[in-house]
């Protein structure tokens, strides 16, 4: 069995992969989680069993290299902060700034299932979590998403 050129995988995936690790960072750090993680695939592509799903497998790195960015980024702050930022005033909040806004477990469930399209079951295995686990957070994580971004009234 023959492999697709990588190209015709950067091509097919790139923007699901862009906007998994858009979600988690600001654009210039995405933009090299976005390229960490063709890379990575570019070296590991050879390897990769022939019966992956490419998707999956693309989503699960992006998340892995945008999470290494963040981790890179908070050894670089000096000084106290806050656990998590406090929420701006007004509606004008965007996707990614909400997304930041919400515990670690829910931001990573919204981003791989709604974000990257990985089914729960692979979003469990991701963040070695349960199936259940990962559905709550998911549920959780997009009601408070739906609050911070004005569309939850009640």
């Amino acid at each position: 069995m023959t492999r697709a050129p990588f190209e015709t995988i950067v091509a097919a995936h790139g923007a699901r992969v862009w906007r998994v690790c858009r979600a988690l960072l600001d654009e210039p750090d995405a933009d090299d989680a976005w390229s960490d993680t063709f890379l990575a695939a570019l070296e590991a592509y050879p390897r990769l069993r022939h019966d992956t799903s490419i998707e999956g497998w693309l989503v699960t790195i992006a998340h892995r290299k945008a999470i290494d960015v963040l981790r890179r980024r908070a050894r670089l702050v000096v000084g106290d902060v806050p656990e998590r930022p406090a929420p701006p005033e007004g509606r004008d909040l965007d996707l990614a700034r909400a997304l930041s806004l919400l515990p670690t477990r829910q931001r990573e469930a919204v981003v791989l299932h709604h974000l990257g399209g990985l089914p729960f079951a692979e979003v469990a295995a991701v963040l070695e979590s349960s199936t259940d686990a990962v559905r709550r957070a998911s549920s959780d994580g997009v009601r408070r998403l739906r609050a911070l971004m004005g569309g939850d009234h009640g």
